[in-house]
């Protein structure tokens, strides 16, 4: 007898939804593009083999997508996402890093940064770590618009070293695949170039608020009751707030 589950039956197993259910609910709320529109099934498949295989969690933003110009889908992991399959990988042994002494202030930006930063990556099975070095005005953003600024400018030194680490934990662990949103805006914006269109501006998905704790406590007698299901809740509450783990496995556990 063939026992091999589909991969929608084995995602689902993981959030103990139903497999019709939970693909529809990702549609409408993690996986939503921002005008509205939803992926279609083979963009939703492409999302899902990527969220499998890295084990990461749409319902808490660890993945997100936007589609290309060319009816592909690119996988947007965050910061949290990588941080969670980099510190899930069973021979990650900590990571430090390093600050040039010389500081640069980029045109648009109020305050200096550092000319580069080093993320130094430990393997439990190497005798040397793996060191990655990225300088700023390789990676540095202009504002999208006159007069706005953008995280690049807001967020120098944060956004450097979330590319130090994103980079070097590609070299790792050969994470492929998955690009952070600053590198998925730049596809759009290549793709746009090579089709002979104008440049468009891929503006980054709206960050929700972490959803307040009484908020699910709220929710906890309806889903006990049987009133709503813990996906549907789960689901309405996903499209307002970004859920944290802890408040997806309570909601399901008391069903």
């Amino acid at each position: 007898m063939n026992t091999k589950k589909s991969l929608v039956e084995k995602f689902s197993d993981r959030y103990a939804v139903d497999g019709a259910k939970m693909f529809e609910t990702l549609k409408a709320t993690a996986f939503k593009q921002r005008d509205g529109s939803a992926p279609s099934n083979e963009q939703m498949m492409a999302l899902l083999v990527v969220a499998d295989q890295y084990k990461l969690n749409p319902f808490t933003r660890e993945i997100y997508a936007f589609p290309d110009k060319q009816n592909g889908i690119v996988p947007v992991v965050g910061v949290d996402g990588w941080s969670r399959i980099i510190n899930s990988h069973c021979e990650f042994d900590g990571m430090e890093f390093r600050y040039s002494d010389d500081t640069v202030t980029p045109r648009s930006c109020d305050k200096p940064c550092h000319e580069w930063v080093e993320c130094v990556m430990y393997r439990k099975d190497r005798s040397r770590p793996v060191v990655v070095r990225e300088y700023l005005d390789e990676v540095y953003r202009e504002p999208f618009k006159q007069g706005m600024k953008g995280p690049w400018q807001t967020h120098t030194k944060r956004f450097l070293r979330h590319k130090a680490m994103i980079q070097c934990a590609r070299l790792a662990f050969g994470f492929v695949g998955i690009y952070d949103d600053d590198e998925a805006q730049r596809i759009g914006e290549q793709t746009e170039r090579d089709m002979g269109k104008a440049e468009i501006v891929i503006e980054e998905p709206a960050v929700l608020p972490h959803c307040p704790q009484e908020t699910v406590e709220k929710y906890l007698p309806v889903v006990e009751s049987g009133k709503k299901s813990a996906s549907d809740v789960i689901a309405s509450l996903a499209s307002k707030y970004t859920l944290s783990d802890e408040q997806v496995a309570k909601l399901e556990k008391t069903a």
